[in-house]
């Protein structure tokens, strides 16, 4: 599995709106919601905040990587989102975020796995500078998948 096999170009949004937290995991879930990936997005977003009590998910170099297992995703996927403003978020360096990437999980066992491949397959990727940069940078959906390729 590629990052460019799990991003949906209909659940990126490169000119976010969001100016907190919570109003970018509605926006993003809402993404999720319209194509399909989540049935519901109150629950779903609660599922999200329960997994955020357990620690940070502010990564550092403004990126975010918010998940949780959930009844409520219908299939797995992930909405990316880019701001130029910084959203303030509890990150590891102290600083807020301009790029979010949201996973959609189940919660049965073969949401843990994927949940676990796909985080795994980004922290890979936001490993590299570059690739970060570019990411934050990206003006259109087709860019955000060129960031990580």
């Amino acid at each position: 599995m590629e990052v460019q096999d799990i991003v949906d170009l209909n659940t990126v949004k490169t000119k976010m709106n969001a100016k907190t937290k919570d109003e970018a995991l509605h926006e993003l879930a809402n993404e999720l919601l319209v194509n399909g990936y989540i049935s519901e997005i109150d629950g779903f977003i609660k599922d999200i905040y329960a997994r955020e009590a357990e620690g940070q998910t502010g990564i550092g170099n403004y990126i975010a990587i918010p998940h949780g297992k959930s009844a409520f995703v219908d299939k797995i996927g992930v909405a990316i989102g880019i701001s130029k403003e910084e959203i303030p978020w509890e990150s590891l360096d102290g600083n807020g975020v301009k790029g979010i990437i949201l996973f959609a999980v189940g919660n049965d066992n073969e949401g843990a796995n994927s949940h676990l491949k796909l985080l795994a397959l980004f922290a890979r990727k936001l490993g590299n500078d570059e690739v970060v940069s570019n990411l934050l940078h990206a003006e259109k959906p087709e860019d955000v998948v060129t960031a990580f390729s």
